[in-house]
């Protein structure tokens, strides 16, 4: 194989990268042919995003619909909580005992796949086993049978959400991850949107066929998943080398352009060194910890949204959308709908459409600190002022996979990333205290807020840091020259 190194990225001044005036030829392939490049991109957007997207909307939607089921149609005695005889605290545990499972079966998920089973068939194994224990909700009659359930879910929820990160490492180089995770990704904040809506609609046939309504939520989302098994298996390209929509010399032109900045797909074995310097070294152990941070006031939102909506005097069904109980002026109505107080539906979609602009502006402007800085003080100030924003996980994502020690530990770096917001939901889960329903949830938001600010802190000190590695020349784990992503 014959290559010949002649471009790479430099560093300016300030540390943000900036291409040299050389070009890169690998195996006779102009690697600067922008045209070819982004006819390609087109094509692999199309055949990855949209998919990738609908399964991990199903994937919020089954994980988040027990915050639905705790509150609907508790006014006739039929919401979860009532027809097991769990209390709050109950709910708490299975829930978090949902988290600890999310949290201790990441690594070995990603590693399965990595290793073992090609991503389509292992995202579509995942896909159908959390799709029947969510169907099997549907008949659960004891506190018991609902913890053993949540922590089966949680097992096979796990290794989703970093596969499917990982998966797009495969595909794209590090300037274009953002935007593209950040599209897949906040199709978890349409899930909230989405399932506000189908928990409206459910709510209103309780009773048909003698079951409760969050019985029929269970079957109907656990369903809709199930059916998408198929889906994943025939249509997921699993590598661009084995690409059925890619020509041969395009599957060569994909691969190389990856290769440059560190990506794409490897069975290479990572060394004791690699392993270590990825899951130890101070700044990924950074990240790990703003990951952390950050999802505390996401997990909030997916599990006790409908919760804290109900507790500010709306009505177990209104909650689950955006209507406004009947007691109420339309003085107050006009300020609920206009400031997202009480709603649960609106704030999700306007987060959708933020999400994507700050995946494409990081990738845009190479500056993934001051974005992930400046959205997290925002939702800090959001939650300061009882605000529900959601949160910029998503480039945060995307940034460790620009930045991890070496190549082939990609796949742990993600994994780990996102264990961290198993530890974050079980924080998530203690903070909404019921007592304080009629405070406003005090607790709950302030400890967001701090969550928040700890957030842009630890950002804008990666954001600085990475900056100072590149204006010395600092190297990856594997002694390889390296540019590091702002």
């Amino acid at each position: 194989m014959e290559k010949q190194e002649v471009v790479h990225t430099e560093a300016s001044g300030d540390g943000s990268p900036q291409p040299s005036d050389t070009l890169k030829i690998e195996d006779g392939i102009d690697l600067n042919d922008k045209k070819r490049a982004r006819k390609l991109v087109r094509k692999m957007d199309l055949h990855i995003l949209p998919l990738c997207a609908w399964i991990y909307l199903l994937n919020y939607l089954d994980r988040g619909n027990i915050g639905n089921s705790k509150v609907l149609n508790s006014e006739s005695g039929d919401d979860l909580l009532q027809q097991t005889n769990m209390t709050a605290t109950n709910y708490a545990v299975a829930v978090s005992l949902f988290s600890v499972a999310y949290a201790v079966f990441e690594v070995p998920s990603n590693w399965i796949m990595k290793r073992y089973v090609r991503p389509s068939r292992w995202l579509a194994i995942l896909l159908g086993c959390w799709g029947l224990f969510t169907i099997g909700f549907c008949g659960v009659r004891t506190y018991a049978q609902v913890v053993v359930l949540r922590f089966l879910i949680g097992m096979f929820e796990a290794g989703f959400f970093p596969g499917i990160v990982y998966f797009i490492t495969m595909w794209y180089p590090v300037e274009e991850r953002s935007v593209r995770i950040a599209f897949v990704l906040a199709s978890a904040t349409a899930a909230g949107a989405f399932g506000g809506c189908i928990a409206y609609g459910v709510g209103h046939i309780n009773g048909v066929a003698g079951l409760e309504g969050f019985r029929w939520l269970f079957i109907i989302e656990g369903l809709v998943t199930v059916a998408c098994v198929l889906l994943v298996l025939f249509l997921l390209p699993d590598y661009p080398s084995t690409a059925r929509f890619l020509t041969e010399d395009d599957k060569k032109f994909v691969e190389a352009r990856i290769r440059v900045k560190g990506g794409g797909y490897t069975n290479e074995r990572s060394t004791k060194k690699e392993v270590l310097e990825t899951i130890f070294s101070p700044r990924m152990m950074a990240h790990y910890l703003a990951y952390t941070c950050d999802c505390v006031p996401l997990g909030s939102l997916t599990f006790f949204s409908p919760t804290i909506v109900a507790g500010l005097g709306y009505t177990s069904v209104q909650a689950q959308l955006m209507a406004s109980p009947e007691d109420i002026s339309l003085c107050e109505k006009l300020m609920a709908n206009t400031l997202g107080f009480g709603q649960t539906v609106p704030p999700w979609i306007v987060g959708y459409c933020f999400c994507l602009f700050l995946g494409w502006s990081a990738d845009r402007y190479n500056a993934r600190g001051w974005h992930i800085m400046a959205s997290s003080i925002i939702g800090g100030i959001g939650w300061l002022t009882a605000g529900l924003l959601p949160q910029d996980a998503y480039i945060q994502s995307a940034w460790v996979t620009c930045n991890v020690p070496s190549i082939v530990t990609m796949g742990i770096a993600t994994a780990l990333n996102n264990s961290a917001a198993g530890v974050s939901q079980v924080t998530a889960q203690w903070i909404w205290k019921p007592k304080e329903a009629h405070l406003g949830y005090p607790t709950g938001n302030f400890t967001c807020a701090a969550f928040s600010f700890a957030t842009a802190i630890i950002a804008v000190g990666l954001r600085l840091h990475y900056g100072k590695l590149n204006a010395i020349g600092a190297k990856d784990a594997r002694g390889q020259a390296r540019v590091w992503l702002l």
